[in-house]
C-alpha cells in the first residue's frame, strides 16, 4: 500500500512539473506588446527564462542563440521571459544590447506567466504548443552550468534533444 501511494503522489509531482501556461499580453524590450494568440500559427514556442545580471542566464545566451539559429527553419518561435521584480524595462533592453539578444524579452510584470508554467530559476527552459498551451519540455539548455559550477564539457544538449524528439514526433521522456 506504501509502494502505491508512493507512486501516486511521484505521477502526480511528474505531472505538475509541465503545468500548462497562461494567456498572456506582454511588452517586450522593444515597447513591442506580445500575446500567446500571437504565436498560435506557430508549432512550438521556446521560452528561456531570462534575468538581467544572472550569470547562468548571462553564459548560457550564446547556447540558446546557437539552438535559435540552427531551428530557425522549423517552425519554432524562441523568447525569452524576465519575471524579476528588480528588472525593469530600461535594464532587460541595457541586457539586450550588451549581450546581442536579438529576440523579445517578455516583461511578466506580475509574475503570472511564470507562475502558471512553474518556473524556478533563470535558464531554465520551456517548450510549449501555443494553440493548446501545453508544456512538453521544461528543463536546462545543457549540462554545461548549474548553481555554483560550470563544466568545460557539454555532454548533454537537453534542449536540443527535446526538439529533436519533439519533432520527430516522439514524447521528451521527463522522468530521466
Amino acid at each position: 500500500l506504501s509502494l502505491a501511494f508512493m507512486l501516486v503522489s511521484f505521477a502526480a509531482s511528474a505531472d505538475d512539473y509541465l503545468t500548462p501556461i497562461k494567456d498572456f499580453t506582454l511588452l517586450d524590450q522593444s515597447g513591442e506588446t506580445h500575446s500567446l494568440s500571437d504565436y498560435a500559427d506557430k508549432d512550438y514556442l521556446v521560452i528561456y527564462i531570462h534575468g538581467s545580471g544572472c550569470p547562468i542566464a548571462r553564459l548560457s545566451v550564446p547556447e540558446c542563440k546557437d539552438i535559435t539559429a540552427a531551428y530557425s527553419s522549423k517552425d519554432i518561435e524562441f523568447l525569452m521571459l524576465n519575471s524579476f521584480i528588480q528588472d525593469d524595462i530600461k535594464r532587460i533592453q541595457k541586457e539586450a544590447t550588451e549581450f546581442s539578444i536579438d529576440f523579445p524579452i517578455l516583461k511578466d510584470e506580475d509574475q503570472t506567466v511564470a507562475k502558471s508554467i512553474g518556473v524556478e530559476r533563470t535558464a531554465e527552459v520551456f517548450i510549449i504548443v501555443p494553440r493548446t498551451k501545453e508544456t512538453l519540455f521544461r528543463g536546462p539548455i545543457n549540462d554545461a552550468l548549474g548553481y555554483e559550477t560550470q563544466r568545460s564539457k557539454v555532454d548533454n544538449h537537453y534542449l536540443k534533444d527535446a526538439l529533436d524528439t519533439i519533432l520527430a514526433g516522439g514524447v521528451v521522456d521527463m522522468d530521466d
